[in-house]
C-alpha cells in the first residue's frame, strides 16, 4: 500500500480539534479538505456510530460535494464503504446513513428543521448560504455533536468571519499555500504568478480575509502595452489559391455587445479564440455613447460586424449580445440572416462578473490574452479604470457610471462561453 504522507499542520489538526466546531480556512491546494477524507471524516462518523442523531455533509451544491468530498473519499476507502450520492440526497460512509445536501437549496434544508445532528461536515463554508448555517447551527443539539469545516476566506466582514470572532467553543486553523510541503515548485511558482497583483494573492495564496478594493486589472493597468501586438496581414498564393494569411491565431471570431441603458454607451467588442484555447486577441472595440433609436443601434451593430469581416477577412461566427434585450437580439438576427452571413446570434451567458474577473487576470498573468493595437482603444481604458467598489462588502466591480463596465461587459460576453475551456486549457499548461 502507498505510504500516505501528511504535513505537520495536518498532524496538529488531527491531534488537537476536539472542538464543537473545528476548521481549516485559507489558501486553495493547501491540503484543507485532503485530510478531512482521509482521517477526520471517517473518524468523525465512526465515533458516532450507533449514536442518536443525524449525519450531514453540506456544500454548495450537490454536484460540489461529489467533486471535492464523495469522490475523494471514494478513492481512498472504495465505493463499496463510500457509496454515490442517491436520489434522496444521502450516501452510505462506513455503514452510516449521511445526508448530502446542496445549501443552494435553502427549503431542502428546511426539511430537515427537526432534526438533530451528532455530525456535521461544511465544504466550501463561505459559499453557502448563510441561513442555512443558522439552521443547521441550531441543530447540533447532543453533547457530542460536532461540525468540521473547510473554506477558502473572502471579505472581512463576511458573516462566517463574524462567526469564527464570536465565543463560539472554535478550533481554527488558517493555511497558506506554503503550508502544503508537496505541491510541485513549478504549481506553487505559477499560481503565485497567476495571483499576484489581484485580491486574490491574499486570499488563495496567503490564505487571508480581505476586502475587494482598488483596480481589478492591476496588472494590466501597470503596463498595458505589454499585451498589445500588430495586426499583420498578406496577401499569399496557398495551394495554387489566393489567401489572407494574418498573425492571428486559427480559431473562431466572436463578438461580444452590451446595450447601454441610462447614462450607459453601446459597447460591441470583437475577439479570436484559438481552437485549442492557449490564445485569446481581442481584434476590435468600440463605444458608442450617442443616444440611438432601434433602428440607428442596428446599423451601428451591422457596421461593425462588416468591419471585423473585412478589416480581418474572416466570417464572425458568433454575436453574443446582451440577453436581457430580446428584441434587440432578434432584429439583429433577422437582418444577419437577410445579409446571407454565416454567423450566429444568441444571447449572452452573463455568467457571474467575478468569475470573469478572475479569469481575465489568469489569462493576463500567464500571457495567453492580446490586443490588437490601435483597434482596441474603448476596452483599453475601460480595463485600465475598472474598479472594485469599495463600498460594497461583497466583491462587486464599481458600476456607477465612472468606468466603462460597457466595454467590460461587452468584451466578456465574446469570451465568457469558452471561459471554463481557455480555464482548463491554462490549467493543463501549469500541469505540463
Amino acid at each position: 500500500m502507498e505510504q500516505i504522507e501528511i504535513s505537520e499542520k495536518q498532524a496538529i489538526y488531527i491531534n488537537e480539534a476536539n472542538h464543537r466546531w473545528n476548521g481549516k480556512v485559507g489558501a486553495t491546494q493547501c491540503g484543507k479538505t485532503y485530510i478531512d477524507t482521509l482521517y477526520v471524516i471517517p473518524n468523525r462518523i465512526e465515533e458516532r456510530k450507533g449514536k442518536k442523531g443525524l449525519n450531514f455533509i453540506v456544500g454548495v451544491s450537490k454536484e460540489t460535494i461529489t467533486r471535492n468530498v464523495i469522490e475523494p473519499l471514494q478513492e481512498l476507502f472504495g465505493n463499496k464503504v463510500v457509496t454515490d450520492i442517491t436520489s434522496n440526497n444521502t450516501c452510505r460512509i462506513f455503514g452510516e446513513k449521511v445526508y448530502c445536501i446542496g445549501a443552494d437549496n435553502v427549503g431542502r434544508v428546511r426539511k430537515f428543521r427537526g432534526a438533530r445532528i451528532k455530525y456535521l461536515y461544511i465544504d466550501e463554508v463561505y459559499d453557502i448560504n448563510e441561513k442555512v448555517f443558522e439552521l443547521l447551527k441550531s441543530r447540533l443539539s447532543f453533547e457530542y455533536s460536532v461540525c468540521d469545516f473547510a473554506g477558502n476566506p473572502q471579505h472581512e466582514e463576511h458573516w462566517f468571519e463574524i462567526f469564527l470572532k464570536s465565543d463560539a467553543d472554535i478550533y481554527l486553523q488558517r493555511y497558506t499555500l506554503f503550508d502544503n510541503p508537496f505541491l510541485p515548485k513549478v504549481y506553487v511558482d505559477n499560481l503565485c504568478k497567476e495571483y499576484v497583483g489581484t485580491i486574490y494573492y491574499d486570499r488563495y495564496i496567503l490564505g487571508r480575509a480581505c476586502n475587494a478594493q482598488g483596480l481589478c486589472y492591476k496588472k494590466f493597468a501597470d503596463n498595458p502595452e505589454r499585451y498589445g501586438m500588430d495586426y499583420q496581414c498578406e496577401l499569399k498564393i496557398v495551394n495554387g489559391k489566393q489567401k489572407w494569411v494574418d498573425n492571428l491565431p486559427l480559431g473562431e471570431t466572436i463578438i461580444g455587445i452590451d446595450y447601454g441603458g441610462t447614462k450607459s454607451g453601446q459597447a460591441f467588442v470583437c475577439t479570436r479564440i484559438a481552437y485549442d484555447y492557449t490564445k485569446v486577441v481581442t481584434m476590435a472595440s468600440i463605444r458608442i455613447t450617442d443616444e440611438l433609436d432601434s433602428k440607428q443601434l442596428l446599423e451601428k451593430q451591422m457596421e461593425f460586424i462588416e468591419y471585423c469581416k473585412n478589416k480581418f477577412h474572416c466570417n464572425i461566427d458568433y454575436v453574443y449580445p446582451d440577453n436581457e434585450e430580446s428584441v434587440h437580439i432578434r432584429s439583429l438576427d433577422n437582418a444577419v440572416r437577410e445579409r446571407g452571413w454565416n454567423t450566429i446570434v444568441r444571447g449572452s451567458r452573463k455568467y457571474p462578473v467575478n468569475d470573469r474577473i478572475e479569469a481575465q487576470n489568469k489569462m493576463l498573468a500567464f500571457g495567453i490574452w492580446k490586443y490588437l493595437n490601435g483597434e482596441c482603444d474603448s476596452l483599453i481604458k475601460a480595463m485600465k479604470t475598472a474598479m472594485w467598489d469599495d463600498n460594497k462588502l461583497e466583491d462587486t466591480r464599481l458600476d456607477d457610471f465612472t468606468t466603462d463596465i460597457d466595454s467590460m461587459d461587452a468584451y466578456e460576453y465574446s469570451y465568457e462561453r469558452d471561459m471554463k475551456r481557455i480555464m482548463d486549457a491554462i490549467n493543463y499548461e501549469e500541469v505540463m
